[in-house]
């Protein structure tokens, strides 16, 4: 599977650029924004089951399509996250929009198809052998992970560089002294704070992988 393009369904705000001094022509120093990567929601589709390899490939599919558990209620502080952030990102995974929605009180929210989680394609392993589809996904991402099985899907590498092209866009876009927020995915999110880190990004506040999580950036 190729890196997924850009999406073309939106149209991305314009960015403020830093002011220039009409005296010196010399470009004002501005702090970047925050980067906080957020992740969905709980789903609705349950894990409470035990399932084969086969089955969970199945699931996953199911997964990747369904939208939020009903009754949910954002927390406070990403509430107030998304008040202060200059723009929203949304992954083009029903979960990840119906999350947005729940946290954007009716802001625009630019959906990028870039944003979408790594796949989680099933190892090979027999149906006598059955698991969650909690422990599924931890194998299934060792699997993808250490020996590159993905299925004809989106490979490591793939996802990798589709990570790197994800932080360098919301690191555009941070520089012009907004926050950025972005409703994402677990793993995703991983790869992408990587890419930040590695670009001297700073993690400055850490509430985990759980849904409705936040991991916030900013360049020190």
């Amino acid at each position: 599977m190729s890196v997924p393009a850009l999406s073309l369904d939106s149209t991305e705000p314009s960015v403020s650029h830093p002011k220039t001094t009409a005296s010196s022509g010399v470009q004002a120093a501005v702090r970047p924004g925050a980067i906080i990567l957020t992740r969905h929601g709980e789903p609705a589709l349950s894990r409470k089951c035990m399932i084969t390899a086969r089955e969970y490939g199945d699931w996953w599919a199911r997964y990747e399509i369904g939208g939020l558990l009903a009754g949910q209620t954002p927390p406070d502080a990403l509430l107030t996250t998304a008040q202060g952030a200059g723009v929203i990102y949304a992954s083009t995974r029903l979960r990840a929009q119906e999350t947005a929605a729940a946290v954007a009180a009716g802001r625009e929210v630019v959906t990028d198809v870039m944003f979408i989680e790594a796949p989680l394609p099933p190892p090979p392993f027999p149906n006598w052998f059955k698991l969650s589809p909690r422990w599924w996904g931890v194998v299934s991402r060792f699997w993808w992970h250490a020996f590159n099985n993905h299925g004809g899907q989106e490979t490591r590498v793939e996802a990798e560089a589709r990570a790197e092209q994800a932080a360098q866009k919301l690191i555009a876009r941070a520089e012009s002294g907004e926050d950025v927020l972005v409703f994402a995915h677990g793993y995703f999110n991983h790869m992408v704070g990587a890419r930040l880190k590695a670009d001297g990004w700073k993690l400055v506040q850490n509430q985990g992988f759980k849904y409705w999580s936040q991991r916030r950036y900013e360049k020190r």
